[in-house]
């Protein structure tokens, strides 16, 4: 369940970053849907069998990679999480840009050490940028009647 959190969390978070102010007034996937820049990471909630965690009541607070920080993995490697028979490992990485509650970015200090639904910790950074384990927040705050998505430029991966 956790891991279908977290990745609800992550599509909705990618929705808002392309939607108007309103999207609090939907969920966090169809926030992501909406937005129309999180079509891979969308496909991926899919896969994994996430949507229903991600549209939950939450709150979730998703790390959430547009299509272009899946494009910026090695060739082949959305294509190859997406089959039947990695969808554990998709979970896990998917689980891995959600923390559970409503984090704000006025909530994150430098050096913070969150833990996510996957079950391992994010580091943030706030200097000279907000960061999240190497990922540059590009959009923060993006409000969904389940929690908030902070935009990323890179899709970033738990220790496996």
């Amino acid at each position: 369940m956790l891991r279908r959190t977290f990745i609800a969390a992550i599509v909705a978070g990618t929705a808002l970053v392309s939607t108007p102010v309103h999207a609090a007034d939907m969920d966090i996937v169809d926030t992501a849907v909406a937005a129309g820049n999180f079509e891979t990471l969308v496909a991926a909630v899919q896969a994994a069998g996430l949507v229903e965690t991600l549209k939950g009541e939450g709150p979730f607070t998703v790390f959430a990679p547009t299509d272009a920080a899946f494009a910026k993995l090695p060739a082949g490697t959305v294509e190859d999480l997406l089959k039947p028979e990695n969808k554990d490992k998709l979970s896990a990485i998917l689980t891995y840009h959600v923390v559970p509650g409503k984090v704000m970015s006025g909530d994150l200090s430098d050096g913070l050490m969150a833990a996510t639904v996957q079950g391992s910790q994010v580091t943030i950074k706030t200097d000279p940028a907000v960061m999240v384990d190497g990922a540059t927040v590009t959009q923060a705050d993006i409000e969904a009647s389940n929690g908030v998505i902070h935009v990323i430029d890179s899709v970033i991966m738990p220790k496996m």
